[in-house]
């Protein structure tokens, strides 16, 4: 099974990671065919392990012993991606320079989903769609700044995640189907 690896944390807050150093450790795992695009902490690889949590729990625990450091992995199957990026519900949006859209991955299944659109207190970040394991937010910059309350999605869903600008989301999934 093809899997896309979405990690956050990686190459911000100080957290370098080379990705010829993130590359070994996912083979240090005895996954296949291990790629990486963009120094974001986004990985390709395959594995005949279908259970997700227990290949998320091995990945999350060998990357904390080996960086020293915690970094919440959401996993997904190409196929996955296909579908996620399918909905769209950004579409149809008259988007303006003022927004960003994001897609937002969950490590784990989002329950209870949020009674939606859900709105950041200071307005600058918005949830419009969400399924089991994702998210479809807005981000409104206010006086050209990115929202600033970082934990707002992550409270909303109950859990850890990572994000990915939508436009980016769509290069990821065309880097992991190329290889």
């Amino acid at each position: 099974m093809r899997y896309i690896a979405l990690l956050r944390g990686i190459n911000v807050g100080g957290h370098q990671v080379k990705m010829e150093r993130l590359r070994a450790l996912f083979g240090e795992l005895g996954l296949a065919r291990v790629r990486t695009f963009i120094q974001t902490g986004n990985v390709f690889f395959e594995s005949n392990d279908a259970d997700r949590e227990a290949l998320t729990a091995a990945i999350e625990t060998h990357l904390l012993a080996a960086l020293g450091f915690a970094v919440p992995t959401c996993l997904r199957t190409v196929e996955e991606m296909e579908r996620t990026l399918a909905r769209d519900p950004f579409a149809g949006m008259t988007v303006t320079d003022d927004m960003r859209l994001n897609i937002v991955f969950a490590a784990r299944p989002i329950s209870p989903l949020p009674e939606l659109p859900l709105w950041s207190a200071k307005r600058d970040m918005q949830i419009v769609a969400a399924t089991e394991l994702d998210a479809f937010v807005v981000w409104y910059l206010i006086n050209g700044r990115p929202p600033s309350d970082g934990k707002f999605i992550e409270r909303a869903l109950g859990g850890p995640v990572t994000s990915r600008f939508f436009h980016t989301t769509v290069k990821i999934l065309e880097a992991a189907k190329a290889g």
